[in-house]
Parts: structure tokens; sequence; C-alpha cells
């Protein structure tokens, strides 16, 4: 075949998300979580660079190019859309502008130097209002990313008392904020309130149907739903610097202003994937969904998203034969996750898995879906070493942040 395949990426390396949590905790190291794009698709063509525009009239995508603005414009043949997802903040601009999210690299290396922070502050603070809101942490959301977040950042906090002998367990305080009746939607309901009961024993206190109103990165003000059909709210504030914010995502800007037709955001694409107006443009992952005459629903994960990827490349191969398209069929493989230090739940093949062996279901299964052999290695070789040896709080490379009452 001749043919030539570009890629456009905002980063030139492939971030394997599932793991930010443990690297926020100090668990496994930064760059053992991701592995660069020439290095995975050697035969690719790769800009690093944001989309400014995509016309599937003209049949051509415009890229940011250089720093000073020069468009690049990319012709295509055929096009896979797969711009993923932003984090939505539902209107709150002071949540924003004050929270931490966990989606990028940064992300998870800022929230560690804010716990490593928090921790050096109040070791010497010796008013208990200032030193309390210094040692509360609070996440919002009670999915994957939230509850995973919590379980790491406690162990964090809790492991790295050995170095500040001034701080006692009871001063540590995480607080993880979910606003529906369970966390873990989408769960079995015993797995769930499992790993409700075990985050819970290591010392996190949970809050349902409960909502965050405003953050001011001193106060978190939060709105208890007493029913989830009722307008009757309680208002509390809770003291607090730090606020993971991992609620929700939403679609990006560029999908919501561009040809496409869309649905709360996302690309309309058939049972192939692709976009009915459109021969040849295909849309993968959270940035689409199907259409109502193939009105089938599954959760936005990341193994559909993998099965997407799958799919669009077969059809865009079967295409280009002049062949038979593959409409979309899934099977579901189950899910886990990780609820703090070697414990986790996991739903396998009907199967129901808590504790330490359904942690190593979580390890064994993502280190599989590692595609670099040498970062399977690395990330298996970070584990085992912090079986033995105590957290490092050693802050990386920031610029402290100072906060004054």
């Amino acid at each position: 075949y001749d043919i030539e395949i570009t890629l456009v990426s905002d980063d030139n390396f492939l971030l394997f998300t599932p793991m930010l949590p443990q690297v926020a905790s100090g668990t496994i190291t930064p760059r053992h979580i991701v592995m660069p794009l020439r290095g995975l698709c050697k035969k690719a063509r790769i800009y690093e660079s944001s989309v400014r525009d995509i016309d599937p009239i003209q049949k051509h995508v415009t890229l940011e190019g250089t720093p000073e603005k020069r468009g690049v414009r990319i012709h295509y043949d055929y096009l896979v859309i797969a711009l993923g997802s932003q984090t939505n903040f539902f209107g709150l601009r002071d949540v924003e502008k004050y929270s931490f999210t966990m989606k990028t690299l940064a992300d998870a290396l800022s929230l560690r130097n804010r716990i490593i922070d928090m921790l050096e502050q109040a070791e010497n603070e010796t008013d208990k209002k200032i030193r309390q809101r210094l040692l509360t942490f609070v996440i919002v959301g009670g999915g994957f990313a939230g509850i995973e977040t919590g379980g790491e950042v406690n162990d964090f906090l809790h492991d790295a008392l050995d170095y500040y002998h001034n701080i006692k367990k009871e001063d540590i305080k995480v607080i993880v904020i979910e606003a529906l009746p369970n966390i873990l939607p989408g769960f079995n309901e015993k797995l769930a309130k499992f790993a409700h009961k075990k985050l819970e024993q290591k010392g996190i206190k949970i809050l349902l149907k409960t909502t965050v109103t405003s953050f001011d990165g001193k106060n978190v003000t939060t709105d208890k739903l007493t029913k989830p059909t009722s307008s009757i709210k309680s208002k509390t504030i809770i003291a607090s610097h730090t606020l993971v914010w991992t609620a929700g995502v939403t679609p990006v800007e560029i999908i919501k202003n561009s040809l496409f037709k869309t649905k709360k955001g996302q690309i309309i694409v058939n049972e192939f994937l692709e976009i009915d107006d459109f021969s040849g443009v295909f849309a993968i992952g959270d940035c689409s969904q199907f259409n109502e005459a193939f009105s089938k629903h599954y959760p936005p994960t990341a193994q559909l998203a993998e099965a997407h990827a799958k799919l669009a490349a077969y059809n865009i191969k079967q295409m280009i034969n002049n062949s038979e398209k593959k409409k979309f069929e899934y099977r579901w493989k189950g899910q886990s996750a990780i609820i703090g230090k070697r414990s986790g739940i996991a739903d396998v093949m009907g199967g129901k898995v808590t504790g330490y062996l359904a942690w190593l279901i979580w390890i064994n299964y993502y280190l599989t879906k590692m595609p670099n052999f040498e970062k399977r290695l690395r990330v298996w070789l970070d584990w085992n070493i912090d079986l033995f040896f105590k957290r490092d709080i050693s802050r990386y490379g920031f610029k402290r942040e100072m906060l004054r009452e």
C-alpha cells in the first residue's frame, strides 16, 4: 500500500492515565507512564500541535503550527477524530481556578507537590484552624478517578507522617464528595459497598448526595441533597486549601463548533463509527456517540475507546480495499479499581473479587495494556520497590506556593 499516516497530538508522548494517581502518591516514577509517540508510531508523520479547525468539506485539518501561530494545513483522505474530553466544572469558575485535576502528568505532579507543601507548612504551624485547613484534602467525584486518587492521597499522607513528627494520624482528613447515592456508579453494588467500607476503614470520609457549589482556595462550600428530586438543601463549609476535581468531563470546544452533527457535544456516528454526512471520517472514544438507529450506549471507558480504535482502523483498511465494513460489536471485559495500598475490587467474567487479589488483577491487566515492554518492566519494578522502602517526599522542582491567611 502507498499510505501515509499522520498523527496530531498536543504532546509528543502517550500518557498512561490509569496510573496518574500513583504518580501523585509517588508509587510510580512519572517518566515510567509516558511513551514517546515517535517510538510507538515509527512509520507515522507526527505533528506536536493542537487542532485549530476541521473542515470535512474541503477535507483538511488546520493546526496551530509554530509558536507564532502560523497555521499548518493537512489534507486527508480518511480522518479519525479522537479528541477525547476535557474536565467539566459545571460553570463553577472559582472551582476551575483553584482546584486540581487529574488528567495530565502535570496535574499529578502538581497535586503531589501540593500535598508535600501542606505537610511542610502544617508541621510547624501552631494555629489549630490554619493547621486543620492545611491537612484537609477534598476529592470531588466518586467515580474511578476520584476513588483511586482519594485512596492514593490518603496512603501517601499517612506514610509520610514518618517524616513529620508534629503531625498525628488523626490530624489528616481526606474527604470524597459524590452527588449520587453511591460511589463507583456502574460497578456491581456489593463491590461498590465493599470499596466504600474499605475506604472508611482507612480513615477517608465519604459524603454522598452532596454537591460542591464553590471553592475560594480556603473553603469548600457544599450542598447536601436530602432527596434526589428535592430542592431542599443544607449548606456546609469545609475548611481546606486543597480540592481535587474529578467530577465529570465534557466534549472539547472544537467539536461543539464544528460542522459535524452533535448531541451533548459529541459527534454522532453510525454503526461503523463513521460520520454519515462525511464518508471516510470516523469519530472514536469520548468525543463520539452512536446515532439513534444504532442506539447502543456504553460507559466511556478506556477499553471501549480501544475497541473503537481497532474497528476504525479495520474499516479504513476495508474502504481502501473497496471491501465491506464491519459494524461495531462490543464484548464487555469487566472492570476493576484500586482503593488504596494493595487493595482493590474487580468484576471479571462474572466473578466478584475484592482485596489483594483484585489489586493483583488490576496491576496485571494494566501492565498488559502498556504498549512498551521497557515501561511495563519499570512500572513493575516501581511497585515492588515500594514494598521495601519509605515514601519519597522530595518535591519535584516546581516553585513552592506559600499560603497565607
